[in-house]
């Protein structure tokens, strides 16, 4: 069986709108009440799928989740004509960032020789709290063949779990033995710490870790009271190589002992807070990149056009691929849409390591699908949404036939 680390990009959905129901991403509660583009958003999202596809990086999608969700506004009570922000909560789109809809640990690091993923409950945000549900159902399909896959149910509440954005795996290769580490936070801060200590060390449990190769880390609460609610916001890891900010964990020497001890071929790359600073760092999200081995030899740091923008980013990375050190190239992609909403290139994917062969073939993409995928967003996408316009029945009507048109397209009707 060949593994290989598949990217599974959320589809970016035609309720795409600013809402600023996030509370911690700075980002996010900037742009609130302003007018969005989902046409625009859905195909970045897709032309950074077709960047990194003709890197040779295997792609896969997940599709929007059904919205609005009016069973949710029922058990709400709630009247789209008065309750807005309950509204815009059945209409989020934040699905499309797929580095919350689950955690995975790949085959080689289980106790059973298979993958197992668990969806996120999202407790923390009200609006992402509804997604399980569907994102469980959805992952059923794309990875339905129990010899290979085994998913669980969400972590119950009250600890919060926001999956693979709090979550990465180092190793020799994606086809050896991994340590996985854990990133949590402590409640108390400025911001809400979205991954519970506890939900972690469930998963690990869940998932039949080695104890030895699984490390759980705090997140230092100055990250996340500067915006970087998730620790993808201030660290990335790939293979033997963790690239991180100086002030992503609270205890820095500690966790880079610990992961040396597991995995003595370990680079870790530390960028200084006098290079780029944590406020830097969140409104670039520098960090929250793509760190990925090309097939070519070599990896490849993706980042959003934004790092490149941003004086003390560009002239950062200018450095580090001038350093010869282990990151060879730094690719910069336009995901803007996202960005005001509060993901970068890491939040719109999913690292799933597995045989593509196991994979239900409808939910990976090759150039092809790429084309007919567009076609529909060109045509059924709305262009604007106002953040008044979600009361109105006709962009109802439009955003679900749009929906209806994209599942028809894949093949994946089931999913409606």
């Amino acid at each position: 069986m060949a593994l290989v680390e598949i990217n599974f990009d959320g589809l970016i959905g035609p309720t795409h709108n600013y809402a600023g129901l996030s509370f911690g991403n700075l980002a996010a509660t900037a742009h609130a009440g302003q007018a969005s583009q989902p046409r625009a958003a859905a195909l970045q999202g897709l032309a950074k799928m077709r960047h990194n596809m003709a890197l040779g990086l295997p792609q896969g999608f997940l599709v929007p989740l059904p919205r609005p969700n009016h069973a949710y506004l029922r058990a709400l009570n709630a009247q789209p004509e008065t309750d807005d922000v309950l509204t815009a909560m059945a209409w989020s789109a934040s699905s499309m960032w797929t580095a919350n809809a689950a955690t995975v640990s790949p085959a080689p690091d289980t106790a059973d020789g298979r993958c197992h993923l668990t969806p996120a409950n999202l407790v923390s945000m009200p609006h992402r709290a509804q997604e399980w549900p569907d994102t469980l159902r959805q992952l059923m399909v794309a990875f339905a063949s129990k010899d290979h896959f085994a998913l669980h149910p969400p972590v119950p509440p009250s600890f919060g779990d926001e999956g693979a954005a709090n979550h990465m795996r180092m190793c020799a290769g994606h086809d050896r033995p991994g340590l996985e580490i854990f990133v949590y936070g402590r409640p108390g801060g400025k911001f809400p710490a979205r991954q519970h200590e506890q939900a972690s060390r469930a998963i690990a449990r869940g998932h039949g870790l080695d104890p030895q190769r699984s490390l759980f880390v705090e997140q230092k609460p100055e990250a996340i009271a500067a915006g970087a609610f998730h620790n993808d916001v201030v660290a990335v890891a790939n293979e033997n190589v963790l690239f991180c900010h100086e002030f992503a964990f609270a205890d820095p020497e500690g966790t880079y002992r610990r992961i040396r001890q597991a995995l003595p071929e370990a680079e870790i790359v530390i960028v200084p807070d006098s290079e780029v600073s944590l406020a830097d760092a969140v409104a670039s999200y520098l960090f929250n990149a793509q760190l990925v081995t090309l097939p070519t030899g070599g990896m490849a740091l993706i980042v959003p056009s934004e790092c490149a923008e941003q004086p003390a980013t560009r002239g950062y990375i200018d450095r580090l691929v001038a350093s010869n050190g282990p990151i060879r190239q730094v690719l910069p992609v336009d995901v803007r849409q996202s960005m005001a909403n509060g993901g970068g290139p890491a939040c719109l994917r999913l690292r799933v390591v597995a045989d593509p062969a196991t994979i239900d073939p409808r939910f990976l993409i090759d150039e092809a699908k790429a084309d007919a995928i567009e076609r529909v967003i060109s045509q059924h996408w709305p262009e604007t949404i106002e953040p008044f316009d979600l009361q109105f029945v006709s962009l109802e009507e439009t955003v679900v036939k749009a929906r209806q048109a994209l599942l028809a397209t894949l093949g994946l009707e089931s999913l409606a």
